[in-house]
Formats: C-alpha cells, sequence, structure tokens
C-alpha cells in the first residue's frame, strides 16, 4: 500500500505537520536553492556562526588569556566537546575528544591498537570503504616493516555496491589482529550492524574500530551496547561544524591505560603538562591521545550546532530523515524510473543510511544540470547521485520539487548540454 502521494499538496502536508519545521530556520539556507549535500558538507547554521564569532571576540579581547577565561573553557575545549558529542553516540563523556581530522585520528587509532605478531598480523578492511581509510591502514603495515599485500586482508563485494556482514565476519581469521570499516557505506548507503560485527570480532580476540564518517549526526548510535575499541569520524557533514572541521576520536574506557600511538604534549596529564617534563605523563582518558594545541575556530563552530543536536535529539532527527528518504525513493519508483533513474541504496530500515544513491548512466551530467536548477547534489563514480534530505533543514516540498526537475531534465535531454569532464570537486 502506497505511504506517500504524488503531489505538492501532500508535501506541504508533510512539512506543516513535520515537529522539526522550526529548527529550519536555524540555518542559513540560500534563496532559490536546495541542498542536497549535506553528507558531504553540512550548511552553515546560525548558531555555529555565533558561537565562532564569540571565540574570536574573546580572542580579540583577552588574547592569550582566552586560556584561562570561563573556567579554562577554551583550554580544555576538547573535553566540553567530547562530553557534547558523547551523548550522540551514548558513550561517556571522557571516551570522546576532538583533534586533527579524520584520517590522522585513524593513523591515531591503529598505531595504539596495531601490535603485530608473526601470527596475527593482519587489518581487515573492505574494499568500499572512502579511500583515506586504506591509505592510512596500507601506511601503518608498511610502518611496522609489512607488505600491504600481504598483511592486509581484504574483504570484497559481490557486486560492487553492498558488503556481506557474513563474509567480514567469516574473515575473521586467527591471522587477524585488527578492523576497520565505515559504519555506514558512503556510495550506497549500507548501514552495517555494529553491534552484530564488533561482538564477533571481539569473540575472537581482535581490536575492531569504526569510521562514522557517513552516520554521526543522522543515525543514533549506542556505544553502550556496540562496544568497539576505537572510532573516527568528521563532523562537517550531517553535524555541520564547517569546511574541515575538527574530527571526533572515541576510545573505549577499558583501554584509557594503554600508550597512544601518537603522544603529543595536549595528550599530557593535565596536572603535569606545564612542567614540560620530557616524559610523556598520559591522560587516562580519551583526552590523552591528544597531541597538539587545539584549533579553536575550527572547534568553535561544533559546540554551536550541537546546542541544536542536543535540543532536537537524535530519535527525532533518525525519524524524519528515514521518512523523507523512504518520500525520495517512492517518488523515484513512481516518476523516474522509467528514464532510467534507479536506487542503488538499501530500502530497509535498519539498513539505511541518511542518504539516497540514485544511479543513472548519466549521472554526472545531470548532476551538473541540476546544479543549474538551484539543487545542490553530491556525484560519486561512476554513475551515483548522492542526495541528503538532512531533517534539520530540507522539507518534503523540496524533495518533491528535487524530483519534478530530475524528472524535467531527463524529458528535456538536458543533461546533453554538459561535458562529461570531471572538475577538480566533482
Amino acid at each position: 500500500m502506497q505511504k506517500y502521494e504524488n503531489s505538492l499538496e501532500f508535501a506541504k502536508k508533510k512539512d506543516c505537520e513535520d515537529v522539526l519545521r522550526d529548527i529550519r530556520e536555524r540555518f542559513c539556507i540560500q534563496e532559490n536553492t536546495i541542498y542536497m549535500d549535506g553528507n558531504s558538507l553540512g550548511l552553515c547554521s546560525k548558531d555555529a556562526k555565533e558561537a565562532l564569532y564569540h571565540v574570536i571576540d574573546m580572542w580579540e579581547k583577552h588574547g592569550i588569556g582566552i586560556w584561562d577565561i570561563e573556567d579554562s573553557k577554551y583550554f580544555l575545549y576538547q573535553k566540553v566537546l567530547g562530553e557534547k558529542l558523547a551523548q550522540l553516540i551514548n558513550a561517556d563523556g571522557d571516551e570522546v575528544t576532538v583533534m586533527t581530522n579524520t584520517t590522522i585520528n585513524i593513523h591515531q587509532g591503529i598505531s595504539t591498537f596495531y601490535k603485530p605478531t608473526q601470527d596475527r598480523y593482519k587489518i581487515l578492511v573492505d574494499d568500499l570503504n572512502f579511500p583515506t581509510d586504506r591509505y592510512a591502514v596500507d601506511s601503518q603495515v608498511r610502518l611496522k616493516g609489512y607488505d600491504p599485500k600481504d598483511a592486509v586482508k581484504v574483504i570484497k563485494s559481490s557486486d560492487g555496491n553492498f558488503i556481506s556482514e557474513d563474509s567480514i565476519i567469516e574473515g575473521m581469521t586467527e591471522d587477524v589482529a585488527l578492523i576497520l570499516l565505515p559504519s555506514v557505506l558512503y556510495r550506497s548507503a549500507q548501514l552495517l550492524d555494529m553491534e552484530r560485527i564488533t561482538k564477533e570480532a571481539h569473540k575472537r580476540g581482535i581490536i575492531i574500530g569504526w569510521d562514522l564518517c557517513h552516520s554521526i549526526g543522522a543515525i543514533p548510535h549506542d556505544f553502550k551496547n556496540i562496544n568497539p575499541d576505537f572510532a573516527v569520524w568528521c563532523n562537517y557533514k550531517y553535524l555541520s561544524a564547517g569546511p574541515g572541521a575538527i574530527a571526533g576520536f572515541y576510545i573505549n574506557k577499558s583501554h584509557f591505560e594503554k600508550e597512544p600511538g601518537l603522544a603529543g604534549w595536549h595528550g599530557n596529564n593535565k596536572d603535569t603538562q606545564f612542567k614540560l617534563l620530557n616524559e610523556f605523563d598520559h591522560e587516562q582518558n580519551a583526552h590523552g591521545w591528544q597531541t597538539g594545541t587545539q584549533p579553536l575556530f575550527s572547534m568553535a563552530p561544533l559546540e554551536g550546532v550541537l546546542n541544536i543536536y542536543h535540543e532536537v535529539g537524535m530519535e527525532k532527527i533518525r525519524a524524519k530523515s528515514l521518512d523523507l528518504t523512504a518520500y525520495l525513493m517512492e517518488l523515484v519508483d513512481e516518476r523516474l524510473v522509467k528514464y532510467g533513474y534507479k536506487i542503488g541504496n538499501p530500502r530497509e530500515d535498519h539498513n539505511r543510511g541518511g542518504h539516497v544513491c540514485l544511479e543513472h548512466e548519466e549521472a554526472y551530467r545531470i548532476c551538473k544540470a541540476l546544479k543549474d536548477h538551484g539543487i545542490v547534489p553530491d556525484y560519486r563514480e561512476p554513475n551515483v547521485i548522492r542526495l541528503a534530505p538532512v531533517p534539520l533543514y530540507v522539507s518534503f516540498e523540496e524533495v518533491f520539487r528535487l524530483v519534478e526537475i530530475l524528472e524535467e531534465i531527463a524529458i528535456n535531454g538536458e543533461y546533453e548540454q554538459y561535458s562529461n569532464k570531471r572538475t577538480l570537486v566533482v
């Protein structure tokens, strides 16, 4: 039975009933633009701007004294933000910190946990994860004197779109020391069963880390139940903390006593940090994995936007996300399939992330045409138009109008006037 109606009136009715409709006003919506790229870079919020401007003002007013004001809030900013982020994944506040970027945090996690032996020296990955994860894994393997062709065990997709969880578990052989996987596949939006996979890894004595880049802020995670060893993520996608915003890092409290693979002075115990000793005095929580001085201007927008997330709650965000993406998929089925479009992501709620993967053989040129219609999509090779109706600022009416324009582009063959030559940022 059809759940949605194919009409503008229905879309407007859904927006009127939306409990999150007023939150949209907190974001900097651009006129005549429908933003569907929040899974790559989230929209700026007014809360984020205010938080950043406040820190700039504090720097202007206090200079170096900024480290001491507000009970040393900015010297301990990673603690403040870590506690806020921890609530999104149901972790303890001291298990989460913010630092550097996703790739460096992967290096930090692997260098901490990867202690290869003659019998157990392999790192298990999949072949669909975002390439930076693989680059970091290969680098860490080489640093230990191994050849990635031997020491990196790749679980291959059978169809180029999805990864079999059973295949991952079957790949957990006795020679595997560590696993790194994505929570949501960036190209196909497949959401992996993190709890099942993590438990299977731990049964075999294998360390497991997760890359949450395409799920943090879109999907509520329960790390009390999942219980991973470590996790990394960026904060500029669904969390809208700004271009290249500081990244997130989680380490399970059971590992607090471990020495960080990459040590730095901001990971030092705060009681002895300014004694400037040459011997590292590791802080026994996630902040002990810090390295250099925290970049306040990269951190402040995150504080602002997290206020919105805490006000709304992840359950409401996920509920609307599932509603918006289901609505988009049904409209695609009804109006666009006849023109060569098809859905390339899982349909089931429990197996789908926060974006829809619309496939078409002319996807790249269609994306160019969409931009000239005021639609901001995201393209991924070889044929995917990624569309993320982020629930905090995308409406049902915008989803309806998006499908109208996709249909118009196909009917009129508008994409044919565009080149297939890739730009620097596709």
